[in-house]
């Protein structure tokens, strides 16, 4: 396969997400009550608005009440659960005006039983012989395969994707089971999707186990990360199970590519349970990682409140919002930092990440990032003891300042610093 050099948007460097699960965000569940909380959200520092698909979803073998977001019926529609095409457009456009950047789902790999092309287009699908049907999606029912060597389909596929670039301006997609469908179809409708504007690309992918779609996409997800940080809290296991991972990541990604890191997320958060019953006290300090490291940070509906209950997936079932939004300031803090200070940039060939060596180096997972004259330095006490840390690394010195309290402290001397049970410590140099 010949390898195809895309052009890259220019503000994905430093960007970051914010999930949008539109039925449960608001007691409407409509795109003009969400609009309502984007003053919120800008103030909180989000850049980059991911919404769960808004098209229409199929009736036939529908689960629940309403039914699954990934289930489509009609991919050039909105869903009337959530308003109209008029309202999606004038949201995007609000968004832009304040500075957002807008993506959708978008669910290539299957449809729900009554798509719009199961009657104009069945040949668009797979057909299973055993019951001269359409073929079920692996463990899944309510969905059914397309056919990826159909070139039709491919097209219909493309022009589909176009409509929303051209209609509401869009700013990229989310792939949804990126790696269930070709590479090559990704690498065909990048290719003439681009023609209309150059997109953000971020695929349901992890690259440690599909890195050859980088060729199509710029950012991946980091599923391993995220269950073997689950394995490491509920289990037990030593830190360098962790540090096994990142080094992995740090390979295949370097400084061209792009992983995803979070806490949770709408699959996560609905059948695995919350960031909260996955990772208990040490959920904060992984947050922290997500936004410091080297890669891309997102948050899903509901964490700045925190949202600590299971969001029901096929009915409605409204974020508890009471608000207060404890942890707003905690991920504005965050989420400035990571959109202005340049040591956390990502892809970027000229930021240097240093994994520290400390006297607790066991429990503690400390890191310097650093750009020219600007620094980040990052210490997370992943235990539930209490640590006194040295930072045993001439890489750090002189005066920084911790993010969240805003207390100065020297590191030209004493490197020696106590912590608490899973407390995290973030400091900035410029």
């Amino acid at each position: 396969m010949t390898t195809i050099s895309f052009k890259k948007t220019g503000w994905i460097n430093n960007t970051n997400i914010y999930e949008v699960n539109l039925r449960q965000y608001t007691p409407a569940g409509t795109i003009n009550a969400f609009a309502q909380e984007l003053p919120r959200l800008r103030d909180m520092g989000v850049h980059t608005l991911w919404f769960m698909p808004i098209t229409p979803i199929a009736q036939k073998k529908m689960k629940g009440t309403l039914g699954s977001y990934y289930a489509c019926s009609d991919y050039t529609s909105v869903n009337p659960e959530f308003g109209t095409l008029d309202d999606f457009r004038n949201l995007v456009r609000q968004a832009h005006e304040m500075g957002f950047k807008v993506i959708i789902d978008w669910v290539a790999n299957h449809t729900g039983w009554d798509h719009i092309w199961t009657k104009t287009h069945p040949e668009y699908f797979e057909h299973d012989p055993a019951t001269n049907d359409f073929k079920v999606a692996s463990g899944m029912d309510d969905i059914i395969e397309l056919d990826f060597q159909n070139p039709a389909l491919r097209m219909a596929m493309i022009d589909a994707m176009k409509f929303w670039i051209t209609e509401c301006d869009i700013d990229g997609f989310r792939c949804d089971l990126a790696f269930w469908v070709e590479l090559d179809f990704w690498l065909e409708a990048r290719t003439e999707l681009e023609k209309t504007k150059t997109l953000f690309w971020l695929a349901e992918s992890d690259p440690i186990e599909h890195p050859e779609y980088f060729q199509a996409f710029d950012a991946c997800y980091t599923w391993t990360w995220m269950h073997k940080t689950e394995d490491f809290y509920k289990k037990q296991l030593p830190l360098s199970t962790l540090d096994s991972v990142l080094k992995q990541y740090d390979s295949i990604c370097g400084n061209t590519h792009i992983p995803l890191w979070f806490t949770t997320n709408h699959d996560e958060n609905s059948w695995n349970g919350t960031e909260y019953e996955k990772y208990g006290d040490a959920a904060k300090a992984l947050a922290v990682f997500s936004f410091t490291w080297n890669g891309m940070p997102m948050i899903y509906t509901g964490q700045e409140l925190p949202n600590t209950k299971r969001l029901k997936f096929f009915d409605r079932d409204t974020v508890e919002w009471d608000g207060h939004y404890q942890l707003h300031d905690f991920y504005k803090t965050l989420l400035a930092l990571k959109t202005n200070n340049p040591a956390l940039r990502t892809a970027d060939a000229t930021v240097t990440t240093y994994l520290l060596t400390t006297s607790a180096q066991e429990n503690v997972l400390a890191y310097l990032r650093k750009k020219g004259n600007s620094e980040v330095l990052v210490l997370l006490n992943l235990s539930n003891e209490k640590k006194l840390v040295e930072i045993n690394d001439a890489a750090v010195k002189g005066n920084y300042t911790d993010v969240f309290s805003k207390a100065s402290n020297d590191f030209g001397g004493n490197k020696v610093l106590e912590m608490q049970p899973w407390e995290y410590l973030v400091f900035e140099k410029k």
